[in-house]
Protein backbone atom coordinates (compact mmCIF):
# COMPACT_ATOMS: atom_id res chain seq x y z
CA UNK A 1 0.00 0.00 0.00
CA UNK A 2 0.85 3.23 -0.78
CA UNK A 3 -0.31 6.25 0.98
CA UNK A 4 -2.04 7.96 -2.21
CA UNK A 5 -3.73 4.85 -1.66
CA UNK A 6 -5.26 5.57 1.75
CA UNK A 7 -5.63 8.90 0.66
CA UNK A 8 -7.70 8.06 -2.19
CA UNK A 9 -9.72 5.75 0.22
CA UNK A 10 -10.09 8.25 3.01
CA UNK A 11 -11.68 10.93 0.34
CA UNK A 12 -14.21 7.98 -0.91
CA UNK A 13 -15.81 7.81 2.63
CA UNK A 14 -15.23 11.68 3.15
CA UNK A 15 -12.91 11.09 6.40
CA UNK A 16 -10.64 13.75 7.11
CA UNK A 17 -7.13 12.05 8.19
CA UNK A 18 -8.11 11.23 11.78
CA UNK A 19 -10.78 8.43 12.10
CA UNK A 20 -11.69 5.50 14.23
CA UNK A 21 -12.21 1.54 13.17
CA UNK A 22 -16.02 2.13 14.17
CA UNK A 23 -16.43 4.96 11.94
CA UNK A 24 -15.15 3.16 8.89
CA UNK A 25 -17.12 0.33 9.47
CA UNK A 26 -20.12 2.73 10.20
CA UNK A 27 -19.38 5.08 7.04
CA UNK A 28 -18.78 1.85 4.92
CA UNK A 29 -22.24 0.24 5.65
CA UNK A 30 -24.09 3.33 4.56
CA UNK A 31 -22.41 3.63 1.47
CA UNK A 32 -23.20 0.12 0.32
CA UNK A 33 -26.79 0.35 1.46
CA UNK A 34 -27.12 4.10 -0.37
CA UNK A 35 -25.10 2.70 -3.65
CA UNK A 36 -25.66 -1.24 -3.43
CA UNK A 37 -26.83 -2.86 -7.31
CA UNK A 38 -30.11 -4.25 -5.07
CA UNK A 39 -30.92 -1.06 -3.59
CA UNK A 40 -32.72 0.55 -6.46
CA UNK A 41 -32.52 3.90 -7.22
CA UNK A 42 -28.86 5.08 -6.25
CA UNK A 43 -27.58 2.01 -7.48
CA UNK A 44 -24.36 2.47 -9.09
CA UNK A 45 -21.80 -0.71 -9.15
CA UNK A 46 -18.52 1.77 -10.15
CA UNK A 47 -19.20 3.30 -7.41
CA UNK A 48 -19.80 0.13 -4.81
CA UNK A 49 -16.50 -1.28 -6.36
CA UNK A 50 -14.85 2.19 -5.83
CA UNK A 51 -16.54 1.86 -1.93
CA UNK A 52 -15.19 -1.93 -0.91
CA UNK A 53 -11.90 -1.28 -2.66
CA UNK A 54 -11.59 1.81 -0.31
CA UNK A 55 -12.66 0.14 2.86
CA UNK A 56 -10.66 -2.85 1.92
CA UNK A 57 -7.27 -0.51 2.12
CA UNK A 58 -8.40 1.07 5.74
CA UNK A 59 -9.28 -2.32 7.05
CA UNK A 60 -6.02 -3.48 5.99
CA UNK A 61 -3.77 -0.17 7.19
CA UNK A 62 -6.02 -0.38 10.35
CA UNK A 63 -5.15 -4.10 10.74
CA UNK A 64 -1.43 -3.26 11.11
CA UNK A 65 -1.44 -0.04 12.82
CA UNK A 66 0.12 0.44 16.22
CA UNK A 67 -1.80 1.67 18.88
CA UNK A 68 -0.38 4.57 20.45
CA UNK A 69 -1.29 4.33 24.40
CA UNK A 70 1.53 7.01 25.24
CA UNK A 71 -0.03 9.57 28.01
CA UNK A 72 0.21 12.06 25.12
CA UNK A 73 -2.09 10.27 23.00
CA UNK A 74 -4.54 9.32 25.60
CA UNK A 75 -5.09 12.86 26.73
CA UNK A 76 -5.10 13.33 23.10
CA UNK A 77 -8.15 10.91 22.74
CA UNK A 78 -9.76 12.09 25.69
CA UNK A 79 -9.01 15.89 26.21
CA UNK A 80 -12.11 16.10 29.14
CA UNK A 81 -9.08 14.20 31.28
CA UNK A 82 -6.64 16.59 30.16
CA UNK A 83 -8.28 19.62 31.56
CA UNK A 84 -9.43 17.48 34.79
CA UNK A 85 -6.03 16.56 35.40
CA UNK A 86 -4.54 20.36 35.04
CA UNK A 87 -7.62 22.05 36.95
CA UNK A 88 -8.74 19.68 39.40
CA UNK A 89 -6.75 21.36 42.63
CA UNK A 90 -7.79 24.56 41.53
CA UNK A 91 -10.65 25.90 44.27
CA UNK A 92 -12.64 27.91 40.99
CA UNK A 93 -13.42 24.08 39.58
CA UNK A 94 -14.01 22.62 43.39
CA UNK A 95 -10.26 21.79 44.32
CA UNK A 96 -8.60 23.01 47.49
CA UNK A 97 -5.24 24.72 48.01
CA UNK A 98 -3.70 22.00 49.63
CA UNK A 99 -4.34 19.59 46.92
CA UNK A 100 -1.71 21.81 45.17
Amino acid sequence: MQYPELCAALEEFSFSERVSLRQIKERHRELVRRYHPDAGAESDPEKIRRINEAYRVLRSYCHGYRFDCSRVEFLEQYPEERLREQFAADSLWGGRAEDV
